[in-house]
């Protein structure tokens, strides 16, 4: 890589800055719903009761408001495995031009929710907003991983993570009541994912669509070339360019991978399999579940102002986002991952011992604090920004899209069985809970000590031929025919 691999350039800066604006939409919508939690159930109420004459039983509200937080992973299922049928069809850009639609749509719904007196209008609004942060999961590490530099992939993927902690905060700032998490201005705080909308959908225009769909998918050389110089600042752009044919050379070669063909062929099942673990490493290392309910664990262990500690994890969630920039090309993504399962692992020990020993001794209740910040910490290390980036980094062109729909699947199912399961598992082991946490995550640090390849500063056919090597002898078991119709040959 010549020295203009390492450069960031206006161009590209613009490009990924503009792409980001989806994550945090994302990060938004995720952490919005719960501050006002209590308002917006008194809205639920007074509106069943003008509606039936009688006050909503508790367990109707509690289910209502279930469906509320929940049916945002929902939407978000859907959307990151519609992602494969824009980006191959519409290309990069004109994909996350046309989802920001959804994003409108379901700020229309959720900000006139109240004035229409309808509780049916916000819970479809999430679903709407869910369905667009799915698909923006699948859009924006795609489209910054295909735009950027090899030498700089790891710290502008990572940006991905920081527009998602970014909109977390913003939610747990502007859900404040003196802000916007007040019974008058709630639906404004819900309908404030308008704006950001509407911004991308101004900017976008002057980004430039991944030079690597002009090449591979639309075969436009001239303008690949073209976007290129502009992203890199340089007239020499013949190694990208190189890089870039010989995976087209392969694409030619390969008819295109369906979903099951990623599981069918022993090429891209290793492959497939780690991005499958490291996404599900993600979720169910608990983060979710300290996000979700941070404000009531802060109060179990007797916080005075439980909200401010939450905006407080959020601030150490950003800060740590920005560590993990400027450290995960130096470290490498396994290692980091690696050292945040660890500290995440250890800190849900701290949390679990604070927690339990809380009532014999109230000074616990800042050993919990400090517990929830570590572990937030080491999320974002790890865990929380490399998944994302890391599986478009796994796979070749041809098979990219199916993997990341197959990734984003796994993300938000185990998303939601979090956000769902664990008030009840909490109910059944109480301060014990993370001791389930702390097993995953030692089970995850073992896969990936023996099974995540380090894809620092290589290429996306090094790092495929990495996995053909080590798939080689799985290969030999079947006919060049039988690998032909797996759409695995090509890569031999």
């Amino acid at each position: 890589m010549d020295s203009s691999g390492k450069k960031v350039t206006f161009p590209l800066m613009l490009a990924v800055s503009v792409a980001v604006i989806g994550s945090l939409q994302f990060g938004y919508n995720t952490g919005v719903i719960n501050a006002p939690q209590t308002i917006i159930e008194a809205f639920y109420n007074r509106t069943w009761e003008a509606r039936y004459n009688e006050p909503i039983l508790q367990t109707s509200l509690t289910t209502l408001w279930s469906l509320s937080v929940s049916i945002f992973s929902i939407g978000g299922i859907f959307g990151s495995f519609s992602v494969g049928l824009f980006v191959n069809r519409f290309g990069r850009k004109k994909s996350m031009l046309m989802a920001n639609g959804l994003a409108i749509i379901a700020a229309a719904l959720m900000g006139f929710s109240k004035l229409a007196a309808s509780w049916e209008m916000l819970i479809i609004g999430r679903f709407v907003v869910g369905l667009y942060s799915g698909l923006s999961t699948g859009f924006v590490p795609m489209y910054v991983g295909e735009i950027a530099p090899t030498a700089l992939r790891g710290a502008l993927g990572t940006l991905h993570q920081l527009g998602i902690v970014l909109g977390i905060l913003i939610a747990q700032v502007f859900g404040l009541e003196s802000i916007m998490g007040s019974a008058d201005l709630w639906p404004l705080l819900l309908g404030f994912t308008f704006i950001p909308a509407v911004v991308q959908i101004v900017m976008l225009p002057f980004c430039p669509e991944s030079p690597r769909f002009l090449l591979i998918n639309c075969n436009e050389e001239n303008k690949a070339k073209s976007v290129l110089k502009k992203l890199r600042g340089t007239s020499d752009v013949s190694a990208d360019m190189q890089e870039m044919k010989e995976e087209s050379r392969q694409m030619m070669r390969e008819k295109k991978v369906t979903i099951p063909e990623l599981f069918r062929s022993p090429i891209y099942r290793q492959p497939i399999i780690v991005a499958i673990m490291l996404q599900l490493s993600q979720q169910l290392s608990g983060i979710n579940a300290v996000f979700y309910y941070s404000t009531s664990i802060f109060a179990k262990a007797g916080v005075s102002q439980p909200v401010y500690a939450t905006i407080g994890a959020g601030v150490v969630n950003t800060a740590f986002t920005v560590v993990s920039l400027f450290v995960v090309e130096r470290a490498g993504r396994r290692s980091l991952h690696l050292i945040g399962l660890v500290g995440m692992a250890c800190s849900a020990i701290l949390m679990t011992i604070a927690l339990a020993l809380l009532d014999k001794y109230t000074e616990m209740s800042y050993l919990s604090i400090v517990a929830i910040f570590s572990f937030v910490a080491f999320f974002e290390i790890g865990p929380g920004p490399i998944p994302w980036f890391i599986v478009a980094e796994l796979f070749s062109q041809g098979p990219r899209p199916s993997a990341i729909a197959v990734a984003g699947f796994c993300n938000w199912t185990a998303n939601f069985i979090v956000g769902m399961g664990f008030q009840y598992v909490q109910l059944l082991c109480g301060p014990y809970v993370f001791i389930i946490f702390t097993l995953l995550l030692f089970g995850f640090f073992v896969f990936t000590f023996f099974k995540v390849p380090e894809t620092k500063g290589r290429t996306f056919d090094e790092i495929s031929a990495g996995f053909r090597h080590t798939a080689g002898f799985e290969v030999e078991k079947h006919s060049p025919e039988e690998l032909n119709s797996l759409g695995a040959d090509s890569q031999l």
